[in-house]
């Protein structure tokens, strides 16, 4: 399936309270690991599985044609097999002023680091949305933390870039 995807992506503030959000356990492996920016991922999320294949439109990262395709157990667990970067995260789908967020929270290596999504109807509620008080730093357009591209660091990799944003581990 086929779809043009509005999004814009904060660094994470602090937390506000998740505790009657629904969350979900994600794990993603970009692949081939051999690219920089792997824009090729497998994915588990909760009990489902799909490949997707992101790319942007133009050089606005907030605008991305995305294909996905849904996969059985069977099949990501053959393609997991592949030599990819992993990344494991737990998502918080907590509203925002009626508006989902989705909030990721790093694991394992990535730990401290949580990143927040919010996906639009349309360019005009895009451009016109007010970053939330528990976000930091719109980071839509910084490239350095596209999935592919963190997916296989450590948070000690990323954390000089952190520090440009007064990026506190959370």
């Amino acid at each position: 399936m086929f779809m043009i995807e509005l999004e814009r992506t904060f660094l994470a503030k602090s937390l506000p309270d998740l505790s009657n959000c629904k969350k979900l356990e994600i794990i993603d492996i970009y692949i081939p690991k051999e690219r920089e920016h792997p824009n090729l991922r497998i994915r588990k999320i909760g009990d489902k599985f799909e490949m997707t294949k992101k790319s942007p439109l133009e050089s606005d990262m907030s605008e991305q044609r995305e294909f996905t395709v849904p996969l059985t157990e069977q099949e990501f667990n053959v393609l997991s097999k592949l030599d990819g970067k992993v990344m494991h995260k737990i998502r918080h789908h907590f509203i925002y002023n009626g508006r989902l967020a989705e909030i990721d929270v790093f694991q394992d290596k990535l730990k401290g680091l949580i990143i927040v999504d919010f996906e639009f109807e349309n360019e005009e509620e895009k451009n016109n949305f007010q970053i939330p008080d528990f976000c930091l730093a719109d980071i839509t357009q910084e490239v350095i933390f596209a999935g592919g591209m963190i997916a296989g660091k450590s948070y000690e990799d990323i954390e000089e870039v952190l520090k440009k944003f007064g990026y506190k581990k959370l």
